[in-house]
């Protein structure tokens, strides 16, 4: 098992570009810091789609300058230069989080749904960790093990 899990929002149209294997790293204006190697971002959709869609573990997280970030990034981010840009303006550090293996969920799991497996679930703004209890869910529990032992 990872030693964190964290549920992300991204947008539905970059996270689809991250299950089709387009983008490979996924950029932030703040660092969750507690997420390295070998944990597992759950892929939340927001709105219209408001669904968990896939997962990814990290393989690296990179804090940098962020013109040098995009050096690193580019490419593999799946937006433009002045997509990114916009989305760093005022900021002077980014974050990067690499990743290799990619799972799309087989049947994504709506917000509704995720709300009746764990209580009081709303969807987070940019990050959320999961609790022990949300781990310990029969239904999160068994994506979490599909994705590690597949």
């Amino acid at each position: 098992m990872p030693n964190n899990v964290l549920f992300l929002s991204i947008r539905p149209r970059y996270a689809n570009k991250i299950l089709e294997g387009i983008k490979t790293v996924e950029l932030r204006r703040v660092h969750p810091k507690r997420i390295g190697k070998g944990d597992i971002v759950l892929i939340y959709a927001p709105s219209p789609v408001k669904s968990l869609v896939g997962a990814f573990e990290v393989d690296r997280v990179v804090e940098k300058p962020v013109e040098e970030l995009w050096h690193i990034a580019n490419g593999k981010n799946g937006i433009t230069r002045n997509e990114f840009d916009a989305y760093f303006k005022g900021v002077t550090i980014g974050v990067g989080i690499f990743f290799n293996k990619v799972w799309r969920l087989p049947k994504p799991i709506q917000l509704q749904e995720l709300r009746e497996i764990i209580r009081d679930f709303h969807p987070p703004q940019g990050f959320r960790y999961a609790t022990s209890g949300d781990l310990e869910l029969p239904r999160i529990s068994e994506i979490l093990k599909g994705l590690v032992n597949p």
